[in-house]
């Protein structure tokens, strides 16, 4: 596992096998793992749990983690291949990322979905970018595409409050939201969740459609794990006997309205606010994760963040071990020195 940029790049099998080392590593202290090693973490956007985890991973194992925020202290930077640099971006990342792996032991990236078009955001052109050209390894704090490291936290704690994922009702249900958001939080749980095993279903308005390509390669992990998934616009069928609800706003399909009609295609479906209700609809001993930040009686209801059924504040300190579990593997693996050079 040379990076971690996607789910693909562990499988199945080896999303099992972190699963494993973070189960266990949460009863041992972190000890000095990546003792002298350097992460460079570079933010095109904001964070805050992201952040805070993948420094404390570094920190508690002994390492260091530089922070680079694009636009704020570090020059913007343009990422269009053949761009006619005349405007507020002076460096371009295929200078700035193959300077950025001479420094440190890998690299960490955030980088969002433009959200104009489904298909641009899906081909993931930034991360594939440092893939490319960071001659270190790369590891995803959520790109155009996907944000793996919270599917993998979301998993993890699924499987620690029922003890296995397989043939587990489980319910990905679309929440309003002020404004559209990107796909990437509802394609990594998608693919996980299918990885894992899980009976996945989808529910969502019409028109506001997961990337095709990322629900076919979902399919092909539920096929080898026993999973399944299917996708309905009626949430209240989705719910039926599920043992996990899971919110989360997106915006619509790119294919189906102008961008500029988005925020008012949301807006019509305000009645998906997950509620009291909504719970109710599932099975008895549900419970109810939010990859967070979540606005408050917007997308989800303070009765369900603050009730019983919650466990969004484990799901976001499972960031911090699945984190570290894959900071560990990717920094002590073979070494090879590789130098990019820019034609």
């Amino acid at each position: 596992m040379r990076h971690f940029t996607r789910l693909a790049d562990l499988g199945p099998a080896g999303m099992q096998q972190v699963f494993d080392k973070a189960l266990a590593s949460k009863k041992q202290a972190p000890g000095a793992g990546l003792s002298g090693k350097l992460l460079g973490m570079v933010f095109f956007n904001p964070s805050l749990r992201t952040r805070a985890s993948f420094e404390a991973a570094m920190l508690r194992s002994g390492g260091h983690a530089i922070v680079l925020e694009v636009g704020g202290g570090v020059w913007k930077l343009e990422d269009r291949k053949g761009a006619v640099m005349n405007s507020d971006r002076p460096e371009h990342i295929r200078e700035a990322i193959p300077v950025l792996g001479r420094y440190v032991d890998a690299l960490a990236v955030r980088t969002f979905a433009a959200l104009a078009d489904d298909d641009a955001d899906a081909a993931d052109p930034v991360i594939n970018a440092f893939r490319e050209l960071a001659g270190v390894p790369v590891i995803s704090m959520e790109s155009a595409r996907e944000h793996p490291c919270q599917g993998l936290a979301d998993l993890l704690t699924i499987r620690e409050n029922f003890g296995t994922t397989r043939a587990l009702p489980v319910t990905l249900v679309w929440a309003p939201h002020i404004k559209p958001l990107p796909k990437a939080v509802p394609h990594s749980f998608l693919l996980t969740a299918a990885a894992a095993g899980c009976e996945l279903r989808i529910a969502h308005p019409p028109g506001f459609d997961l990337h095709p390509e990322v629900l076919a390669e979902a399919r092909q992990y539920a096929a080898q794990s026993g999973g399944s998934v299917s996708v309905t616009h009626d949430p209240k069928a989705a719910l039926a006997s599920s043992r996990v609800v899971y919110a989360k706003s997106w915006g619509p399909a790119s294919n189906s309205a102008p961008a500029g009609e988005a925020a008012t295609r949301i807006t019509a479906h305000s009645d998906w606010l997950v509620n009291g209700k909504t719970l109710a609809a599932a099975a008895q001993n549900a419970i109810f994760l939010h990859c967070l930040p979540v606005r408050r009686n917007v997308e989800v209801a303070d009765e369900v963040l603050d009730g019983p059924h919650s466990r969004v504040i484990d799901e976001a300190e499972n960031r911090l071990h699945v984190q570290r579990v894959l900071l560990h593997d990717l920094l002590n693996q073979k070494k090879e020195i590789r130098r990019v050079h820019i034609a």
